[in-house]
């Protein structure tokens, strides 16, 4: 009997986004943070996010800009971290 973990994802209005990082490996995220994963290609990338937001390929976004994985719990979406915001604004 093969074991598989199931999704992490119940909701399948899940956001994941994927691209590539900094260092050219492949990124699969969920815009909350709530579950992701470094990939050497994009096709498992895809694999990957189609598992875990339960098939549901309409909510898989590719995105174009660099996108680093974060398991901090905040927005993929997000590019900037808390600390990097404030001065950021600050000029």
């Amino acid at each position: 009997m093969k074991l598989v973990e199931p999704p992490s994802c119940n909701s399948p209005s899940a956001i994941v986004f994927i691209g590539k990082n900094s260092r050219g490996n492949w990124v699969a995220q969920e815009q909350n943070g709530l579950y992701g994963g470094l990939f050497v290609s994009r096709a498992q990338a895809v694999k990957y996010a189609l598992f875990e937001n339960g098939h549901h390929s309409e909510t898989i976004v590719e995105v174009t800009c660099e996108i680093e994985l974060d398991m901090n719990g905040r927005s993929a979406a997000d590019p900037l971290p808390a600390s990097r915001r404030r001065s950021a604004r600050a000029g």
